[in-house]
């Protein structure tokens, strides 16, 4: 029986992992602890998460000492999450390593040169001092059941060197994979900045407001508390997620959501963490701690993500498994069969079957996919497009067909008032003067907005009269009593049913029905005297939006539970394919019909509520919201912009990122197969080889970095 393991992994911060090699030596350390059921390891943000044993857990201790045998970091965690705080390079292991040993390669020649008779003990000498590190990182990784790893492979060609009389190039070799594995964790380290950069975002103290919300105190931010008051200045960041209690200000929310267009907030309004007050003071109620603000779940979102690799990850990784073998044997043959059969001499087959093996180390191959994808994940929760893992931001790029929802994500989500007619001789601003008075005391959305643009209005009507005898419609209106006379504000077909439409009003109530529109007709003492229109209006980016999904070509289709003649109406404003009256499960259906006909693989775009089913069935669901628990942990990706356009810059992103991976593992590849044949044939040497796996290593990271500065 499986022994019952915490759904929630124990995180630690791991300073020194910096590429594929590194996570399996980390989770092959952690999962021999005692206690320990799992563990998952994250180069790109510097985290392992382990799965303890629920019955009997491990000791932290025992963990913390296994990553510290090989050579890594453990520090503490930050309080709001984020990335490993990476030290100057000359400060870190790698750094010292590349100091020393280049200081002992420098001296070795310049004892060479002043005394030829000391031969190559100086090179020698430098060799074995500067070795040491390798050869014990190689070991440690031995103790836990990695063999072929890069620090084994170096250990052997360097001693393989010094044997058939190599020394000075021994020691050449040895200073260049010091400095390639230098340059490979500065450019690891980018990643990981750009998601530190996060967190950098929440200050680190706050002031706190006391019960009389006077006499605010300077405290650090991560121990405020839900229920608790601070005080936000002008030009402050908000330091917690909350909602405002006093004031109204101007807040640039671009740290959270990329839109550069500040929103006023005022009384009763949620806040976030990370966002800028620009111009009023706010007394602001805290309503989440500081682990659990939006800046910290978008970090965990996003190293999450990171963690969940893509399938061609995976496959790289599985081909490393078997392609590391593979190289030894093919090396030691190398090394056998030449002298054998051709009588080649054997210090040349040994010296490039040495070559062989440091060339074909995979580790530009086996980081030339996650690079790229940490890179494109980081790119997109800056521009606040969240998606989560590898395999979701690979989905994207192949989608051939994206399902709408209309009500709020290709429309507003609120009713807007689009027309006001006035018939038999009553004035348009009569019309608005008695509808607004008729629905003042509504809370339902389409009165609401039926007052709100009556008080727009009010500079050209009259001011709103007093309604006498007022009494709800059941299901169709509101009537009551103004300045004498009886007036209803009704829907078409309740207004049909107790008054004589002439043929005029029924044709422009049958036109604007057609256009999509919920109409409320104005009658006044049982006679028709007006109609208002109002239509849930497509957002100002939708057409753009849909536009640019369409130059991806990718189709668009709206998918809506609302009457058909509206759905149908702002499809044909859209210009895009429209279904209406849809129940959640057909909905689902639409996109399993489409799946399985072949269209290829199909995106769904929704609240993530509402739409839940068909978030389920599509290849990819997409949620809208402006940083939401719904938007961050309902879909697969979520747009904290709520905007359209955002679609078509995930499937950009996408793209562009596994444009770039293809990109890199053809860098990977070809470097190796060029190399691979040059060393066979002995044209190339040990320290070439040596630069050639290095330089790819870092070419690869350096163009996965490209995406930080993708261009949407």
């Amino acid at each position: 029986m499986t022994r019952p393991i915490f759904e929630t992994p124990w995180r630690f911060r791991i300073r020194g992992m910096d590429c594929g090699g590194c996570e399996r030596k980390a989770v092959a350390a952690a999962t021999r602890v005692k206690g320990v059921m799992d563990a998952e390891a994250n180069a790109a943000a510097g985290t392992l998460d382990v799965f303890p044993d629920a019955q009997t857990p491990p000791d932290e201790t025992a963990i913390e000492q296994a990553m510290r045998g090989l050579g890594y970091a453990v520090v503490n965690e930050p309080a709001a999450g984020g990335a490993v705080d990476d030290p100057a390079w000359w400060q870190s292991a790698k750094g010292k390593l590349v100091l020393a040993s280049g200081a002992l390669l420098a001296l070795a020649a310049v004892l060479h040169l002043a005394w030829p008779t000391l031969g190559d003990w100086p090179f020698v000498a430098a060799t074995l001092v500067g070795l040491y590190p390798i050869v014990r990182s190689a070991w440690q990784a031995l103790r836990v059941g990695e063999v072929f790893t890069i620090e084994a492979l170096m250990s052997i060609a360097a001693v393989g060197a010094l044997i058939i009389g190599a020394a000075a190039e021994s020691a050449v070799v040895v200073v260049l994979f010091a400095v390639g594995e230098l340059l490979e964790g500065v450019a690891s380290s980018q990643a990981r900045r750009s998601i530190a950069a996060l967190s950098d975002l929440t200050p680190s103290t706050a002031w706190r407001l006391n019960g009389e919300g006077t006499h605010p105190e300077e405290v650090p931010a991560e121990t405020l508390a839900p229920g608790q008051r601070v005080l936000v200045r002008p030009g402050d960041r908000i330091p917690c997620d909350g909602r405002i209690e006093q004031g109204g200000s101007y807040i640039d929310e671009s740290p959270v959501n990329g839109e550069a267009e500040p929103r006023y907030r005022r009384a009763g309004d949620d806040v976030f963490a990370g966002t800028v007050n620009q111009d009023g003071a706010l007394s602001v109620e805290v309503t989440r701690r500081a682990d659990d603000n939006t800046i910290a779940r978008i970090i965990r979102l996003v190293e999450d993500a990171q963690a969940a690799k893509a399938p061609v990850a995976r496959f790289i990784d599985r081909f490393a498994r078997w392609y590391m073998p593979i190289v030894v044997a093919l090396a030691l043959l190398l090394a056998l069969v030449p002298p054998l059969v051709s009588g080649m001499a054997w210090a040349e087959s040994v010296y490039r079957a040495l070559a062989l093996l440091l060339i074909a180390c995979p580790c530009a191959l086996v980081i030339s996919t996650p690079a790229a994808i940490a890179a494109g994940l980081s790119s997109g929760a800056r521009r606040g497009l969240l998606i989560k893992g590898g395999a979701v931001l690979e989905t994207l790029g192949k989608l051939k067909v994206v399902a709408l929802d209309k009500t709020g994500t290709l429309t507003a989500g609120t009713p807007e008032v689009t027309d006001v007619e006035a018939w038999r001789g009553v004035e348009r601003a009569e019309v608005l003067r008695l509808a607004g008075a008729l629905e003042r005391e509504s809370g339902h959305p389409i009165a609401v907005a039926i007052v709100a643009y009556a008080k727009v209005e009010r500079e050209t009507t009259q001011a709103l009269p007093a309604v006498d005898a007022s009494r709800a419609i059941a299901g169709a209106g509101v009537s009551g009593c103004i300045d004498g006379v009886e007036v209803t504000l009704a829907s078409p077909r309740y207004a049909a049913s107790v008054a004589t439409l002439d043929d005029a009003a029924n044709a422009r109530i049958n036109a604007l029905e057609d256009e999509g529109k919920s109409l409320s007709v104005l009658l006044k003492n049982g006679v028709a005297v007006g109609v208002i229109a109002l239509r849930d209006e497509p957002r100002e980016d939708a057409k753009e939006g849909l536009d640019a999904l369409s130059k991806l070509g990718v189709k668009a289709v709206m998918l809506s539970g609302d009457n058909a003649r509206s759905v149908a109406a702002i499809g044909k404003l859209l210009g895009i394919e429209a279904h209406g009256e849809l129940m959640p499960e057909d909905k689902a259906g639409y996109v399993a019909r489409w799946q399985e006909s072949g269209r290829g693989p199909v995106g769904k775009v929704g609240d993530g509520i509402n739409d839940a089913p068909a978030l389920a069935a599509a290849d990819a669901g997409i949620a809208m919201g402006g940083g939401t628990d719904v938007a961050l942990e309902t879909a697969d990706a979520a747009l904290l912009k709520n905007r359209v356009a955002g679609i078509a810059e995930l499937i950009q992103l996408s793209r562009a990122t596994l444009a770039n991976v293809k990109t890199n593992v053809a860098l990977a590849l070809g470097f190796k197969a060029i190399f691979l044949v040059t060393t066979a044939l002995g044209i190339t040497g040990l320290w070439i080889a040596v630069i050639a796996d290095t330089g790819a290593t870092v070419l690869v990271t350096l163009n996965a970095m490209r995406l930080l500065r993708h261009k949407f």
